[in-house]
Parts: structure tokens; sequence; C-alpha cells
């Protein structure tokens, strides 16, 4: 809620008493939010959830959201037509900025095709505490790699609005790291998201394991 329309209705931010500095004590680590970006089949969730479970033998506290979870719940009156889209990564950005104020490290795995919108998601957070992902795979890869058979039914016309066969898909410019997952193995991609986030541990202090 932008703060004319709070003002309109009354709504007024409240701050509590334990603020994110105290929850990031207690979990030892900072919070923020992993991006992944990229096109369906791209193996954004894989690659997130083996980032998780590395973190979390660190003892760290994380959470992985995934775009067919949440569109189960929290974005099920949603369409796939351009606006629904920027509707569902704005409800996901708030989400997400729950999470980060809570100490959490949360990593998300969502095609986000337009850059307006993730723009619209890093600017919730101050630098250091967004990194964006970029899976890049070729769309014909993509493709062979889908076992739920949604690209075939989107060349046909049965899914409609289907990113990369019609709908756009609109690659980060200056992504923190892109990963070109038809040439590197799962793990070896994740090991690097690590690394990056042990880069941003030395420069920002952003996230630092539990010893």
């Amino acid at each position: 809620m932008n703060s004319e329309v709070a003002k309109k209705n009354n709504v007024t931010w409240f701050n509590g008493y334990v603020t994110q500095e105290h929850r990031e004590k207690v979990h030892g680590h900072k919070g923020a939010v992993i991006w992944f970006t990229g096109l369906s089949a791209s193996g954004k969730s894989t690659i997130a959830h083996l980032v998780e479970k590395e973190l979390h033998k660190k003892g760290c506290s994380t959470y992985v959201l995934d775009g067919d979870n949440v569109r189960h719940g929290l974005c099920s009156d949603l369409s796939f037509r351009p606006e629904d889209r920027a509707e569902n990564i704005r409800r996901i950005g708030e989400m997400v900025k729950l999470f980060v104020d809570a100490g959490i490290i949360v990593l998300t795995a969502f095609i986000s095709p337009y850059r307006k919108d993730r723009r619209m998601v890093r600017s919730l957070f101050d630098y250091g505490h967004f990194l964006e992902i970029y899976v890049e795979c070729p769309v014909e890869e993509c493709a062979k790699r889908d076992k739920k058979g949604i690209y075939e039914k989107a060349k046909a016309g049965i899914i409609k609005n289907f990113t990369g066969i019609s709908a756009p898909y609109e690659p980060p410019y200056t992504p923190e790291l892109v990963i070109k997952s038809q040439e590197e193995d799962a793990r070896a991609s994740a090991a690097r998201v690590i690394e990056l986030m042990e880069e941003y541990i030395i420069v920002n202090r952003t996230l630092k394991a539990k010893k």
C-alpha cells in the first residue's frame, strides 16, 4: 500500500519493539532475498532448493518460495495476463519483504518475466539484501526438460500467455549472477550462488552463517 492510499484509509505503519536487527542477531545472519528468474524448466527451483539445503547445513534460517506453490494460495485468483503477472510479483515482493524483516534468507523461484516488476521488488530492499540470479537456458532445452507437457500445450495454443512461447521474457541487464543451466550442473550452480553470498558477507555483512 503506497503512502497516499494508506493516508486515505487512515492506515499507519506500527514499528514493533523487536527490530529486524534483533531478529537477525538470533538467526546469526542478515535477512536477504535470493531472487532466481528464468524460463519455466530452466532449473530455478532445483538450484534454489540445493542452495537452501547447503545454507541449512550452515545453520541459516531459510525458506524457498516456488512459483507454482504461491499460485496455489496467495495468488490463486490471478491469471497469466501481463497485469496479473505484475500483481503476482507485487504480492510476492511484499511477502518477501516481511521474510527479510524477520531475518530470514528467502530464496524465490519465479519466472518473473518483466524487468520493471523485478526492479520494483529490488527497490524494496537496501543494497546487498537483494541478489538477482538469472538462470539462462534456451527455450528449446527447457521444452526438452519439461515433464509436465506444458510447452507442448503452449505450442498447440492450449495454454495462453506462456512465457517463451506466446508471451515475452525480458532477461535482466545486470543480475548479480548468470547461470547457464544448459552448460552447468545444478550442484555446481548452487555452489556458485553460495560463493556469491559469501562475497556479500565480506563486503556488506549481508549474510553470516552461524558458527
